[in-house]
């Protein structure tokens, strides 16, 4: 700051000289040595230059001093070449520094240009007053006007950066959100896999090891087991199929002459119906509503779920309690939700040894969770196990049937 405050006197020292000569200070100089002094300090300013960017400031105001000594040398018109250089000077700093920081050199660098342009103004035929006027002005363009574009620039250059970094964030956004519905959809995936197999497979599994002890006691009673694996074996193939045509469904339509439907409660006695080869003492009961459909006001993902956890459950009980008495229930009597209830008694004979994943579990609380719906999952005071889930209807299903109820009984 003590060196800014130098050069503004200095400049204010010269242009008293150059408006007053008569008072005696500096002698005039001749013109010759003017013209030799001035050409050196531009080539000084030039020299100066090469660190504009290393040392933006300093090199402003020494190249602002050096215009105002070729106007002190009585350089004349040849003060533009010295402008140059301080055009360039100004440029670079409002570049490379915010106004807030640079400030005073700008303004002692405005101070210094300006008093250079006023002495040069003064060896014109103007009056001393327009000139001075004029050449402050002058001076301060100087320095303003490069900073001006300089402020443009570097404002057009930090909103390109900011649009870049917003394209950016959106683009890390959108490749999360990606890999997000990616692992949903491997979710999904697995858990549909998971109730595939354990439904089918473990019912092939419990009647492959029924036929190894009646091939030869039980002929005929073999021979249905096979059957029965046979059927298991084909529904496997089914859903298999379903679940890649899901994969492959694009707009509507899919590669396979029909287009895949989800399993839902109306499908629960087909379900009991497949798994009578193995869970042998199945029992179904459906307590109809009021509704001609089963079901009827919950959604496509409620219905799946609550076919899936019945397949889940009537698996586990063929798994875990072979020979119990199995009961499923349907309860479609409530207005507001539907209550599935699959519970098996204690297993009469060696239940199977539990396995190590538990996805199935794990897919009946996830698949819940999706749709609302509530489960209960436990052991029974008998002994048995219990698997119940209800599954809320629609809001609008809920408020068209008590409006149907409310006209009826009116």
């Amino acid at each position: 700051m003590t060196g800014t405050l130098a050069l503004v006197a200095l400049a204010a020292f010269c242009v008293v000289t150059a408006v007053a000569p008569e008072a005696g200070v500096v002698e005039p100089i001749p013109s010759a040595l003017g013209w030799g002094l001035g050409a050196v300090t531009i080539v000084l300013q030039a020299v100066a230059l090469l660190w504009r960017r290393t040392a933006p400031r300093a090199v402003l105001l020494l190249v602002s001093l050096g215009m105002l000594l070729c106007a002190v040398w009585g350089l004349g018109d040849g003060i533009g070449l010295a402008q140059l250089a301080v055009f360039v000077a100004s440029y670079t700093l409002g570049l490379a520094q915010p106004l807030s920081r640079s400030w005073p050199t700008f303004a002692a660098a405005g101070v210094l240009a300006a008093a250079g342009s006023m002495i040069s103004a003064t060896f014109s035929d103007e009056p001393v007053a327009l000139a001075l006027g004029l050449g402050a002005l002058q001076g301060v363009g100087t320095v303003g006007l490069p900073l001006a574009v300089a402020i443009a620039v570097a404002t057009r250059r930090e909103i390109r950066q900011a649009r870049q970094s917003r394209v950016d964030a959106l683009e890390r956004e959108r490749g999360a959100l990606v890999q997000a519905a990616v692992a949903r959809e491997r979710t999904a995936m697995a858990r549909e896999l998971h109730d595939i197999a354990a439904h089918h497979l473990s019912g092939i599994a419990v009647m492959t090891a029924a036929i190894g002890t009646q091939i030869d006691s039980d002929p005929e009673a073999a021979k249905a087991a096979v059957a029965q694996v046979r059927t298991q074996s084909t529904a496997v193939l089914r859903d298999l199929r379903s679940l890649v045509g899901l994969l492959r469904e694009d707009d509507g339509r899919t590669d396979t002459p029909e287009r895949v439907r989800p399993e839902s409660l109306a499908g629960i006695p087909a379900l009991v119906d497949d798994v009578s080869g193995t869970v042998r003492d199945v029992r179904l009961t459906v307590l109809a509503g009021d509704h001609q459909q089963v079901g009827h006001g919950v959604g496509p993902l409620g219905q799946l779920a609550a076919y899936r956890m019945a397949q889940e459950a009537l698996a586990n009980a063929a798994r875990h309690a072979p020979g119990a008495p199995t009961e499923v229930t349907v309860d479609d009597r409530d207005p507001e939700a539907v209550l599935l209830t699959v519970r098996n008694d204690r297993p009469g004979g060696p239940a199977a040894q539990p396995g190590r994943s538990g996805f199935g579990l794990v897919g009946m609380r996830e698949r819940a969770e999706l749709t609302g719906a509530s489960l209960d999952i436990g052991p029974t005071q008998d002994g048995g196990w219990l698997v119940r889930l209800r599954i809320p209807r629609d809001q609008d299903t809920q408020h068209i049937d008590r409006t149907t109820a409310t006209t009826e009984d009116a």
